[in-house]
C-alpha cells in the first residue's frame, strides 16, 4: 500500500481554537469539512491527546481559522509542534473572542468559523467533533487559502505524530 496516496486528498490548513473558561488553546489541523448546508456545519477530526480536545470537549465550541497561502512555516509551527501545556501559542498573535467566546486567530486568515459543538464521535485516537456555524466572516477574500498539498510540497512542511495525516517514516 502506497500511503503517500492520502497526500493526494485536498484538504487545508487551519487553526482550530477553543477555551476553558479564560484559559485558550488553539492548533493546526487539516481535517476540517462542511457535512451539511442547512443547517450549516461543519466537522474536525482533533486527537484525543491534545489539550484543543479537551478544552472543545469543556466549552462544546471551537473556531475554524482559514489559514493564507503565505502564512510562515514558524506560525504553523507555533500551533502544529508546540503544546498549550508548555506555551501560551497565542502569545504575540493577534485574536479575538468570537461571538460564542472562542478565540478567532486573525494573523494569517483570509476568514474564520464559529461553531457550537452538536455532537461528536469518538474515532480511535480522535473525536470529530461535529458543529453548528453560528458565524462565519471573511477577512481577505483576495488572498488564496492555503491547501494541505501547498504546505507539503511547496512550503516542505510535514505533520506531526498527533496528526490524523501523520504518516511514519519507515527506516
Amino acid at each position: 500500500m502506497n500511503v503517500e496516496t492520502l497526500y493526494k486528498i485536498s484538504y487545508g490548513i487551519y487553526i482550530i481554537s477553543s477555551n476553558k473558561g479564560e484559559m485558550i488553546n488553539g492548533q493546526v489541523a487539516n481535517t476540517v469539512f462542511q457535512i451539511t448546508s442547512d443547517p450549516a456545519t461543519m466537522a474536525v477530526s482533533i486527537n484525543k491527546k491534545n489539550l484543543t480536545h479537551d478544552y472543545i470537549s469543556s466549552s462544546k465550541a471551537f473556531a475554524v481559522s482559514i489559514l493564507n497561502i503565505d502564512t510562515p512555516l514558524n506560525f504553523i509551527g507555533q500551533f502544529g509542534f508546540k503544546s498549550g501545556r508548555e506555551i501560551n501559542k497565542f502569545d504575540g498573535v493577534k485574536y479575538k473572542k468570537g461571538i460564542i467566546a472562542v478565540p478567532v486567530v486573525l494573523d494569517n486568515s483570509v476568514g474564520y468559523l464559529e461553531c457550537q459543538v452538536a455532537d461528536q464521535i469518538d474515532c480511535a485516537t480522535h473525536t470529530v467533533f461535529i458543529g453548528l456555524i453560528k458565524d462565519a466572516v471573511t477577512l481577505d477574500s483576495k488572498i488564496e487559502p492555503m491547501t494541505y498539498a501547498y504546505y507539503h510540497f511547496i512550503k516542505k512542511g510535514i505533520s506531526p505524530e498527533n496528526a490524523p495525516t501523520y504518516i511514519k517514516k519507515e527506516k
